[in-house]
Formats: C-alpha cells, structure tokens, sequence
C-alpha cells in the first residue's frame, strides 16, 4: 500500500528525514521525482537516501513510500545494456520492467554451495598458470591510482571463459566508462556484459548501489545455470561512499573515519560469490585501490579478511609475491601433470633473480649462476608477466620450459627427473 507524506522534516545532503509509520527498513520510496530508499528508522522519524541527490529537494514535496525494497528487471534481454547506479538506462535503450527481483538480498545458504573446482581461463599468464582464477572464488586486486587495472579487467571481460559479464564501475572518470564501453564493444564482448556504471559526476547514493544491483543480476543468472563473472572497480571508492553517507546519518566514525560496520558492508556483497549445486556459479573479481599504497588501509586491511587471496598490480604487472589465490590448488593440480612443479620452480628462481638483482645493484660480483639468473629473469618478466602477452595456459606452461630450458641445465631447475624427461624441450 502506498503512503504519502507532504512534509520533509530535514535536508541533509543527500538524505531526508520524514515523519511517517507502518514503514520498513530498506523500503523504496519517491521524493518529489526522485527514488530514495529508507536507511534509518527512529520511532516515527524515517531517513531517506536520494538517488539523485538533495539538490533541488522541497520541504513540502511529496513522499511516497512504495511498499517495497529496490528492484532489478532480470532477463535476458539485460545483455549488451549499460545502466546507471540506480538501474536506470544509460545507453538511451528502453526502461525494462518485466520480471522483476530485489537486490541486496542475502548470501546463499551454505547447504547450496559446492567446493569451487572449476578453472576460468583468462589468457594471461600471471593468473592461469600462477595464481589460477576458480568458479565461486571472491578475489580483490589491491592496486594504486595510475595502474593499469581498468584495462586488466577489461581484458579479462573481454577472454575469460564463462557465460555472461558483468561490470560494475564506482567512482569511474567518464574517460574510463566510455574506455569499458568502447573496448567491449569493438572485442564482440558487450552481447554478454551487463554494465551499471556510476561515474564521479553521479550522486554519491548510486556508488553504493552498483555492487547490489551487479551482484543481484549475477546471482539469478547463476541460479539459471550461467557461468557469471562480476567485475567491480573500484570498492575503494564504494567504501567512501559508504563513508560519506555515514557522515552525513551523524554515525560514530570508525577508523579513519569510515563506518563502523565496514567490514559487514563489504563481507556481504563479498558473500554473495557462489558456486550453486545443480546450477551455474557466482565469482567476483574486485578491484581496491590502496591510498598511498598501504595496504593496511581500513579498506584492504577489511578485504584481505574476507577474500581468498588477492592479486597485487604494481608497476603494471601482477606481482607473484603478494599474489596470491588460496583456490588454484581445487583446479592446478587437473590441469596438466607439470602445472603446480612449474609453477614452484618457476617462483623459486624468480626469488633467486631477485636477490641477485639487488646484489649486481650494491656492486657485487657476479658468478655464472647470478648471470643465468639475472638472464632467466629478464625472460620471465618479458614473456610472462608482462600484461601485454594473451596466450592460453597450455601454451604458457610451453613457453615456461622453454625459459627454464634457455637459461638452465635441468639439473639446476629442482624439478624431478622424470618430469624432466617428459617435458624439457628436446631442441634445446
């Protein structure tokens, strides 16, 4: 039933206070033409967020209290669409309002999930060999401003190997919303991307929306039997939304003045990543820049709780130190006989190249064993951990022997000799 109010109590920012019963928490209501939702309740003194922002908002419009939380329309028509954080059309296509659901639900009972043990081929090296992408798997990519993260994911929407896309931008320069759009477009990408962009211009209401409504979608395509893969940048900018937001609701600030449930915020959307018995699955790939590079920041510190691992791109590449996915033992161990052997003694002398790059730098002299080092180095970051190389895993794990095979004897590599003699390369 819909009720109607005439007097707004108070305008602060983006939230209006309004005295009205018989309302619920989370409920969607109109404030003049604009949506708000219902964030706080105090007896009879019921606080909204505007998604359109306070400005231009009238003590006496009229509020109307819908009687309903936020919906979605889900269907397939959805694919190839960009919307706004408030699930409003941004590619000027038609307003869809068939087969409606409610975001911001919550996580999937546990009975429901299975143990994710399916690979997600990206065609980049540094994740399908050495810290492989899983079904179901909640993955952050902790960064600073200025790298390449946007192009990252937008490769990886562009080659990995599932059924639908979809991109969830918070905080987006128009240049980079319009870069996602272009790309995608131009690959063939876009017929299965879903995009919900909230730009830098928009109202700070719709950043905290655009996990919600992304991760709603995935989640009922997931239930239809669809491989989703939810590409969010970036939460870093979600979670000062949300510190905003609890600024302007007068809320005890937590650590650096962000909420004091910040943690519950971001574990609930985190949550959601899932892996459905009988069904498709749900996996998150999300990227958190890091203020000043430190990653003990409320906001990654908070993250690195809730996920399983992180990527860590610094310096334009995803850096195997730090880098880390809990879940690649579920899948690299079915992938080929030589992939996890590989992968160690791959790591392992990269370590060694390092602690001779830093004694070449200090003037040290340089043995034989240093010099193979630092060649085998150079290889490796040329022809695999730069971001530019998109070759598929089986080709990658080739191309790793040839490496070790160019700079080693295989008795130098530790790996076992019959593995050795299965795959070193005869021509070398």
């Amino acid at each position: 039933m819909e009720k109607i109010y005439t007097k707004i109590e108070s305008i602060v920012g983006n939230v209006v206070v309004v005295r009205a019963t018989g309302v619920c928490n989370g409920d969607l209501a109109l404030v003049g033409d604009s949506y708000a939702n219902v964030i706080k309740l105090d007896n009879d003194l019921v606080s909204l967020q505007v998604f359109s922002g306070g400005v231009g908002v009238k003590t006496n419009d009229p509020v109307k209290f819908l009687g309903r939380s936020m919906e979605i329309s889900y269907s397939e028509n959805l694919l190839g669409r960009v919307f706004s954080g408030s699930g409003v059309p941004r590619d000027h296509g038609p307003v869809l309002t068939d087969n409606m659901i409610k975001i911001g639900g919550p996580s999937v009972n546990p009975s429901k999930r299975i143990v994710p043990k399916n690979l997600i081929r990206t065609g980049i090296p540094m994740i399908d060999v050495f810290n492989t992408l899983v079904e179901s798997q909640k993955l952050p990519i902790f960064s600073v401003s200025g790298e390449p993260y946007n192009q990252l994911l937008a490769r990886i929407a562009m080659q990995a190997e599932v059924d639908i896309i979809i991109l969830g931008g918070m905080g987006l320069k128009y240049d980079d919303y319009l870069f996602f759009k272009d790309t995608l477009e131009k690959s063939g990408a876009m017929s299965r991307t879903i995009m919900f962009v909230h730009t830098a211009s928009d109202p700070t209401v719709e950043c905290t929306l655009v996990p919600d409504l992304s991760l709603a979608v995935g989640e009922r395509f997931a239930l239809d039997g669809k491989r989703v893969l939810v590409l969010l940048t970036d939460m870093t900018n979600f979670a000062d939304a949300q510190k905003e937001m609890a600024i302007t609701m007068e809320q005890v600030p937590s650590n650096r003045g962000y909420p004091g449930d910040l943690y519950s915020c971001l574990a609930s959307r985190y949550e959601k990543a899932v892996d459905f018995e009988g069904a498709g699955s749900l996996t998150i790939l999300a990227v958190t820049t890091m203020p000043g590079d430190d990653v003990t920041h409320p906001v990654p510190d908070n993250t690195g709780y809730i996920t399983e691992g992180q990527y860590y791109l610094k310096n334009g590449r995803i850096e195997p130190f730090g880098s880390l996915s809990r879940l690649k033992q579920n899948v690299n161990k079915d992938t080929r006989d030589d992939h996890r052997a590989l992968m160690d003694a791959m790591i392992k002398l990269y370590s060694s190249y390092k602690e001779s790059l830093e004694k070449k730098s200090m003037g040290f002299l340089m043995t034989d064993w240093d010099n193979k080092l630092l060649k085998y180095g150079a290889l490796f970051e040329e022809k695999l951990m730069d971001l530019s190389v998109n070759i598929p895993l089986e080709k990658a794990l080739d191309l790793g022997w040839e490496i070790l095979a160019d700079c080693f004897e295989p008795n130098e590599t530790g790996l076992k000799s019959t593995l050795i003699k299965e795959r070193w390369p005869k021509n070398l």
